[in-house]
């Protein structure tokens, strides 16, 4: 992840009230898996760009064990994700998601006095969002979800390096909130010394998520299969 997506990132991109003015809703049978302003809203179209930050009042956290406090905790994070597909409801759109940013972090790792910069390597990643309300956010072997961490230390800085376990981190679509969150997703160290953790754990909601690219900027919203609403 980038000052500010490892992780995420992805990522990673869905989804309040129509505003006034909006254009006419889709018919029915004509749904897509993502749309603006509604659920039965307007297509997002491809091409489109589709942005969140963290949600208002929350971090973007990397702790260093599941369920832990210890870590790194960004009071702003955001991602960017450009739409390649998006198919007729109940289906999976596809997206590019191109960069993924983190700021304004803080540290409680012993022997870390402060964190210069946390950045998401290798993007552009392949992402999805499909109608169980899932996204995915996947590298490869040669371009994994890397996320590289400057931190200082007494002795000064270090460079902590991190990949995605199994080459992806998966997060939940909500339309209460048009968000996209992100929980415990495991990384593992690829490069660093004793003072860097051996694993992190990214935690993180996005909310809400906006098409950049439609008049109004409209909110982005997901159609999830029944039995997932």
């Amino acid at each position: 992840m980038r000052v500010v997506r490892p992780l995420v990132i992805a990522a990673v991109a869905t989804l309040s009230i129509a505003v006034a003015g909006a254009p006419a809703l889709a018919d029915p049978e004509d749904v897509h898996v993502l749309t603006t302003g509604s659920l039965a809203g307007p297509a997002v179209a491809v091409g489109d760009v589709l942005t969140a930050a963290v949600a208002e009042g929350t971090t973007a956290d990397f702790f260093t064990a599941a369920g832990g406090s210890t870590g790194i905790r960004c009071a702003q994070s955001a991602f960017t994700s450009t739409v390649v597909d998006n198919p007729v409801a109940p289906g999976v759109a596809t997206e590019s998601t191109t960069d993924h940013t983190f700021a304004s972090c803080t540290a409680n790792i012993f022997g870390v006095t402060r964190v210069n910069s946390v950045t998401v390597n290798n993007t552009p990643f392949a992402t999805t969002v499909d109608s169980a309300g899932v996204v995915t956010v996947s590298g490869t072997e040669t371009a994994p979800i890397k996320t590289t961490l400057s931190l200082g230390t007494i002795l000064g800085s270090v460079t902590c390096v991190y990949t995605s376990v199994n080459l992806s981190i998966t997060g939940a679509v909500s339309n209460e909130d048009n968000s996209i969150s992100f929980a415990e997703q495991p990384f593992a160290k690829s490069s660093g010394p004793i003072t860097c953790p051996s694993s992190g754990f990214f935690t993180a909601r996005y909310a809400p998520v906006l098409d950049t690219t439609a008049e109004g900027t409209p909110i982005v919203f997901t159609n999830l299969e029944p039995e997932t609403e």
